[in-house]
Order: structure tokens, then sequence, then C-alpha cells
């Protein structure tokens, strides 16, 4: 099979499987375990944060975060196809009890005017926002990258108005090579970045949410609170200290086969990362359909939307196999059946 459904399906490499098995662990509830207390330092060097935390998930990772910045009754502004909203099993109400508002820009990523319409200060009728969540890359808008002007731009004025901003970051060191910058420029002026070592880092599991210290102090409590206290789990964060070291040189050969994997469908535009989002509404049938006939040829994407369906490229698929990949999506897509 040629696996494109996430890049969540990527296997440990050798090196991370060595880390593991050789990896010094202690009781991390008690700050105890030296890898994952290496883990958060690197984490939080790498995002320009003054600490990290070590969680099983992005969802928790973002979870947390939004809960720090927030209080029961307000609102999260998020983007309309966001994570937070979409995959997160109503995380942000459960957990935080705020309700999620979301804006638009009609396929494109949102820029402040749109979070800027959305925010409330509250009064008799109107809950007050507690804070904005940006997702960089974005997931469902196949992978695309914030520009720093705007990012800037939708941190500092939040900020202006009183506001706390979440990055849910998943997919930050994809951003970070596109731009040709650091993770910490990207996220420098957001107060709490969430990013994951299990998607295109190749770790086989868990997420880093980094902040202030005071922050992160608050957030080992919710963490405990939500079950992610994992005691002795070094043995996890030997393979996410590896996969922080050696796997973000090689992100770009990952975004050159989504690249190849678009223009062999045909594609109007090329991805900027490693998402490959298509549009199979003029074939009549569901993505579910299609998906189906695809994996009965040998190819795993997933349907994510009414009428789209996803492909994401990582370190388990190559060059060749992208190539072939989109010839099958292409005979299939054409074949009527």
């Amino acid at each position: 099979m040629i696996d494109l459904r996430s890049d969540t399906v990527t296997r440990p490499t050798p090196s991370m499987r060595r880390a593991m098995a050789e990896a010094e662990v202690g009781d991390d509830v008690y700050g105890e375990d030296p890898t994952i207390n290496r883990l958060e330092q690197r984490a939080a060097e790498l995002m320009g944060k003054e600490a990290a935390l070590f969680v099983p998930t992005g969802t928790m990772g973002n979870t947390i975060g939004i809960k720090l910045h927030t209080e029961h009754g307000q609102e999260v502004i998020c983007d309309s196809r966001s994570h937070v909203l979409d995959w997160e099993l109503s995380m942000v109400a459960w957990f935080s009890g705020c309700v999620l508002r979301t804006v638009s820009a009609d396929g494109e990523l949102p820029e402040w005017q749109h979070y800027r319409t959305a925010i409330r200060t509250g009064g008799d009728n109107s809950a007050p926002t507690g804070c904005v969540t940006v997702e960089n890359t974005h997931n469902m808008l196949g992978g695309l990258v914030y520009t720093l002007d705007s990012l800037d731009e939708i941190c500092h004025e939040t900020h202006r108005l009183g506001l706390k901003v979440h990055l849910d970051g998943a997919r930050i060191f994809n951003a970070a090579v596109s731009l040709g910058v650091s993770p910490a420029r990207i996220c420098g002026d957001a107060d709490t970045v969430m990013f994951c070592l299990s998607k295109g880092l190749g770790a086989p599991v868990g997420s880093l949410l980094a902040g202030s210290a005071a922050d992160i102090a608050r957030g080992r409590r919710l963490r405990k609170r939500l079950g992610g206290g994992m005691r002795q789990a070094g043995v996890l964060a030997a393979a996410g200290l590896v996969a922080l070291e050696e796997s973000p040189p090689r992100l770009a050969t990952d975004h050159e086969n989504a690249r190849l994997f678009a223009r062999g469908l045909g594609l109007p535009t090329c991805p900027p990362t490693n998402i490959v989002v298509f549009d199979v509404s003029h074939t009549g049938r569901t993505p579910a359909q299609i998906a189906g006939a695809l994996k009965a040829e040998g190819v795993l994407v997933s349907p994510v939307a009414e009428t789209v369906l996803r492909a994401v490229t990582h370190q388990n698929v190559s060059a060749e196999e992208c190539r072939s990949a989109a010839e099958i999506v292409k005979r299939v897509l054409t074949s009527g059946t």
C-alpha cells in the first residue's frame, strides 16, 4: 500500500528505536524523567519560549493551551475549518467551557481583518472573546502557510486588545521549511504554541506545548487532569529528541513529493508543504467511494469533507511512490466506476 492518509502513519527510524531502547527514564509526574526534561528544554529553545510541556497528543496540547488563556463562558476565535473545531471532539467546550466563533476567508487563510470582526468585548447580551487561535500550517486548506507579516499582525493586534494567541503549530516545522525561517520566528509573538512530533517529524508519539514558564507550570496541572501524566515516558521522549534533530532537514523532500503528486493529478496549484487536497465532486461519486476504489488499487487517502479527498506525503513514501499514486488516482477519477 502507498499510504497517503496522513503523516501520522510514519514509522520510527532505526535511530529513534535505538534511542528509545537506551533511554534513561524516571517518573515524569515528579519531574524526574531526564529524557523528558531534555526534550522539553530543547523544544522550548526551538520555539523561543521559556518552557515546554510534553503531552501525548496535539489535541491535548491545544486543549491545555486554550484553557490557559480563557475563562468559562467566553468565546474562542478560530478559522471555520480549523482542527480545534472539526477534529478535537469539542474539547474547547467540554474542558474550557468556551464557545468557538469562526471566521472564514473563502478558502484562503484568514487575515487580521477577519479575526477583528469576530472579536467581542462582552456586554449584556454577548460573551467576551477569550483568545484567538491560529493554525499554521493549515491542515484542511491544503497545508497553507501564513506569511510572517500576516501572522505578526494577528498577534500584535490581538495583544493590543488585551487578548492572547494560541498557535496550533502541529506542522510548524513544515511551515518553517517552506518560509526558510526558524520555528521560533514563526511563533515568537504567540503566547503558546503546540507542535507535533508524530506527524512529519516521524516520532511514534507525542506533542509539545511551549510558552511562558508560568503558563507551562499551570499547564502541567491541566495535563494531569486530562490523564496525561505518563510516568516513565522517557522511552517516547527519546524518539522525539531524535526527531527534532534529524527530521526537519528532510521535510523539504516531503514538500517536493507533494508537488509531484499534485502535478501528476494536473491540479492548477501546487501545495506549499506536504498536504494535497482535491475536489472530486465532478466524478459524481462520494469521497468515501473513491477512497474505497483507490484502496483496492493500493493507494490510501482520506475523505475529509463532503467533496474533498486529502493526501499527505511523509518520510515513508518515496517520490516514485507519489508518482505512481498520482497515476492511480487520476485513472480512478476518470474511470467512472
